[in-house]
Parts: C-alpha cells; sequence; structure tokens
C-alpha cells in the first residue's frame, strides 16, 4: 500500500506489486515466478557455477579436516561461497527490469525534447525506454540492460545489477583466499600436520586451476562493471558506440550507487536482497498508468494536507 515516510512524512512507499501472481515460470508478463527456461545452454551453465562452488567448498572443509588448513578459514570461505551463491540466485531469479506492454515515458524525458519521437520496439511493439534494449533470449526490452550473461542464464539490467556486482566480488574473494589458502601451505607446510593426502591433491590441483582462471575472468568483469557504472554506458552501448566510432560524443551519466543499491541502507549493500530504490520509475526509465495514477492521487491527497511541501516517491520492487 501507500505510506507516508521520513521524518516530516515528505517521502511515501509504495508498496504495491504491479507483477502477477501466478506460479509459472517463465519471462512472459505472465509469468509469476522470473527463470529464463528458453536458454538450455544457459541453464546448464549456470548449473556448473552451483557444482564449481559446492565443490570448491567440500574441497576447503576437507583441508580444513585433515588439518592443511585452520578450521577458521575454512568457516570464512563457506560463508563467502554462501553468499556467493545466494547472489548468484537473486541475479539469476530477479526480473533485470523489463518493460511492460503499457510502458510510458517519465516526466524527465518528456522534458528532455517534447518534438522528439518516442522509440518503439519491433518485437515488443511498445515504449522502448532509453538505455533499454531488446534481449532475444528472454524475449523481453530489459531496462538499462548491460548484457546477457550465460552464466546468470539471465539479462543484467537495472533492478538486478547489485546482486550481479555481489556475486562477482564475492566469487574473487573466494577464489583470491583459495589460492592464498592452497599457497601458504604448499610454500609454508614443513610438518606431517598439514600435508595433503593423495586424493586432496589431485581435489587441491583440479581447485587451483578452477580459480586461477576464475579470478581472471571475475577480475576483468568487475573492471567492466565499474567503468558501466562511472560512465553509464553498458556494455552493448559501449560496443555499439566502439563499432560506430561514437565514443567521444557520449553524453550518457554515472549511475548513482543509490540507483544501484538502493536507499535503505549501507548495511543492505553487501547483502543480496531486493534494493529499494528512491524513485523506481527514474531507475527503469519508465512508468505505468497504474503507477501514475497512484502518483497523482498520492499527490492530490499530500497537497490537501501538506500544501508547499515537496514529495519524492520510494518505490520498493518486488517480484
Amino acid at each position: 500500500m501507500i505510506s507516508n515516510e521520513g521524518p516530516n512524512g515528505d517521502f511515501y512507499r509504495d508498496d504495491f506489486n504491479d507483477q502477477p501472481h501466478g506460479c509459472s515460470i517463465g519471462t512472459s508478463e505472465e509469468d509469476g515466478i522470473w527463470m529464463n527456461r528458453s536458454d538450455g545452454a544457459g541453464c546448464v551453465m549456470a548449473g556448473m557455477v552451483w557444482f564449481l562452488f559446492i565443490y570448491s567448498a567440500i574441497t576447503v572443509t576437507f583441508l580444513a579436516e585433515t588439518g592443511g588448513i585452520h578450521g577458521s578459514f575454512s568457516m570464512i570461505y563457506v560463508t563467502l561461497t554462501a553468499l556467493a551463491l545466494a547472489s548468484h540466485a537473486k541475479t539469476q531469479l530477479t526480473d533485470p527490469g523489463t518493460v511492460t506492454s503499457s510502458a510510458q515515458p517519465i516526466e524527465a524525458h518528456r522534458k528532455m525534447d517534447p518534438n522528439a519521437p518516442f522509440t518503439m520496439c519491433s518485437q515488443c511493439q511498445s515504449y522502448k525506454p532509453p538505455f533499454s534494449h531488446h534481449c532475444r533470449i528472454c524475449n523481453r526490452c530489459i531496462s538499462r540492460m548491460d548484457h546477457h550473461c550465460p552464466w546468470m542464464n539471465n539479462c543484467i539490467g537495472a533492478t538486478n545489477l547489485k546482486h550481479f556486482i555481489l556475486f562477482l566480488v564475492y566469487t574473487w574473494l573466494t577464489n583470491a583466499m583459495a589460492l592464498m589458502l592452497l599457497g601458504y601451505n604448499y610454500f609454508f607446510c614443513v610438518t606431517e600436520d598439514c600435508t595433503f593426502t593423495t586424493l586432496l591433491v589431485q581435489l587441491a590441483r583440479i581447485m587451483t586451476i578452477l580459480s586461477t582462471g576464475s579470478l581472471l575472468f571475475t577480475s576483468s568483469m568487475i573492471m567492466n562493471v565499474i567503468y558501466g557504472v562511472m560512465t553509464g554506458i553498458g556494455t552493448i552501448d559501449r560496443l555499439k558506440k566502439k563499432a560506430m566510432d561514437t565514443m567521444l560524443l557520449s553524453e550518457e551519466e554515472p549511475i548513482a550507487l543509490k540507483d544501484v543499491f538502493g536507499i535503505a541502507g549501507y548495511h543492505t549493500w553487501f547483502i543480496p536482497v531486493d534494493p529499494v530504490f528512491e524513485d523506481f520509475d527514474r531507475v527503469v526509465g519508465f512508468s505505468t498508468p497504474q503507477r501514475l495514477l497512484r502518483e497523482e492521487m498520492k499527490d492530490k491527497g499530500y497537497s490537501n494536507s501538506h500544501s508547499g511541501a515537496s514529495v519524492a516517491t520510494t518505490n520498493s520492487y518486488a517480484v
């Protein structure tokens, strides 16, 4: 529902869930549970992520039980692994910011150029907000789409970018920690208590190869995401601009951190929970008739009881 918030009641929270309430799984507007089922390769690659993380957690646990590493390090590693998997699940199962068929331009875009025609998607036959792209795999337009990630089996867009960043960070930390633990054991093990058994040696070798490759890959992805946030240019837009040699003509603005991690508090930035945006319509770049009507009704009611006060919307996004 709608309720006033803030010290002076100058904010309101719109808790209406405009998403379908059915239990069907898919990526269409009628599906109540977001999950891409059309890409078989993406489903396999997403499952591989879970298998590799579980494999690494079991290997580190075995190393701790045999005395190869200290038990406290194993607990930290398993905790980071759990956070990485939780972030992966949230990235995969969260609507990345799909544009609905009833999408309407927000007022900020109308004021940019009142005479400019609005872009329509030829596939969705609906309004296409700035910086959005149509994903052929998800078969939907995605607001502020960066790319479609097969390892997530989902697009990376405005509403799941936080979870994707957390996954990359926690994956990088687990890989770095695994290499440090194995390297320390290899170079500084001087007693039989820290010597690996024959089976654990093979497990550790495989884990070293996987961690090294994953560390390099996640490092490049983290730098790519940081560049996108700092410049406001997603991966797809950046590739298009490079192909047309128009990078120097870019007018995009950096993405504010509150538009990625939300305004619920800094403690929520490191937890894979849905961000609460200050203005959901501004973040996704479009609105809907239902949201516009609720905002109009709220503004009228608010102006009657608080004349002259400013109103800002706080939207809680739920799937």
